[in-house]
């Protein structure tokens, strides 16, 4: 069963625990102060639920700031990757910048065997890749 995790006007985040999996809704351009508290939310649920899926919904999404996408690559991909995290599917933005932004990010998070992303243009595929079974290659 999902549970609220946070929620602000740029992203609502859940998880289910039995699951073990997180969901992330990214809404509109976010400030680089907004953009930091929730990616500290979303990194801080994380560890505290030992999380191991990822559906982050970043259709709704804009830009992210060249300084935030540092601070992100610097801050957040070496905690992400001391995490129990395996898995990551994102719903691509609509906004082309974001969309490239996000794939720079992910490239250096991913360059870890323990966790693959994938992006994925619909909902219903991006959740079943991320419900299988965490031994199963991915495909």
């Amino acid at each position: 069963m999902k549970k609220s995790y946070f929620l602000s006007g740029s992203l609502e985040l859940s998880y289910d625990d039995e699951l073990s999996t997180a969901y992330a809704v990214w809404n509109g351009f976010l400030s680089s102060e907004e953009f930091r508290e929730a990616t500290q939310k979303c990194i801080e649920l994380m560890e505290e639920q030992g999380i191991t899926r990822w559906l982050a919904d970043n259709r709704k999404m804009r830009v992210i700031r060249q300084a935030d996408q540092q601070w992100f690559a610097e801050t957040i991909i070496p905690r992400m990757l001391n995490t129990s995290l395996r898995r990551i599917a994102t719903l691509v933005s609509e906004d082309v910048f974001n969309k490239m932004a996000v794939e720079q990010l992910m490239q250096r998070a991913n360059s870890k065997e323990q966790m693959t992303i994938r992006d994925f243009n619909q909902e219903a595929a991006a959740l079943a890749w991320l419900m299988a079974p965490l031994s199963q290659a991915a495909v």
